[in-house]
C-alpha cells in the first residue's frame, strides 16, 4: 500500500471540520484553486465552489463523519480509494473517489461514485 498524500488528508479534515470559517484553511492547503469535483450530485469547479460545498453538506449533516475506509492506490497523477460518510453511527452513504493531482502535488480533479462498482452483467 503507498502512503497517503498529506493533500487527501487535508481535503478529509476540510470535510469533517465543524468551524465553517476554518474549512478554506483546509482547502488552501489541499486543493487547486481551480479544482474540479463532480459525483451524482454536484459538478462543480473552483475553490470557492469546493468551500460552498462543503458548507452545505455541513449545514445538512452538523454530525457528518466522512473517512477514508480503504487504502490509496495510485499511479502517475491519479489515485483512487474508498470512503464512507456516516451520521449518529449510520452509514449514509459509501463509495469510491478517483483523485487527480497536478504538478505542485495539490488536488486538481475529484471524481466520486456512490455505492459499489456494480458486478458485470454476463448473457
Amino acid at each position: 500500500m503507498m502512503s497517503v498524500p498529506t493533500v487527501f488528508d487535508n481535503m478529509l479534515a476540510a470535510w469533517n471540520e465543524r468551524d465553517p470559517q476554518a474549512i478554506r484553511q483546509h482547502l488552501n492547503s489541499a486543493v487547486s484553486e481551480n479544482v474540479t469535483f463532480c459525483d451524482p450530485n454536484y459538478a462543480i469547479e473552483g475553490r470557492d465552489a469546493f468551500e460552498a460545498m462543503i458548507r452545505t453538506f455541513r449545514a445538512t449533516m452538523a454530525e457528518g463523519q466522512c473517512s477514508r475506509t480503504s487504502g490509496v492506490d495510485g499511479h502517475h497523477h491519479l489515485f483512487r480509494y474508498s470512503w464512507a460518510v456516516h451520521n449518529a453511527g449510520k452509514l449514509i452513504v459509501a463509495g469510491s473517489d478517483v483523485v487527480a493531482v497536478d504538478q505542485a502535488g495539490m488536488i486538481c480533479r475529484v471524481d466520486g461514485f456512490f455505492g459499489p462498482i456494480p458486478d458485470i452483467q454476463l448473457p
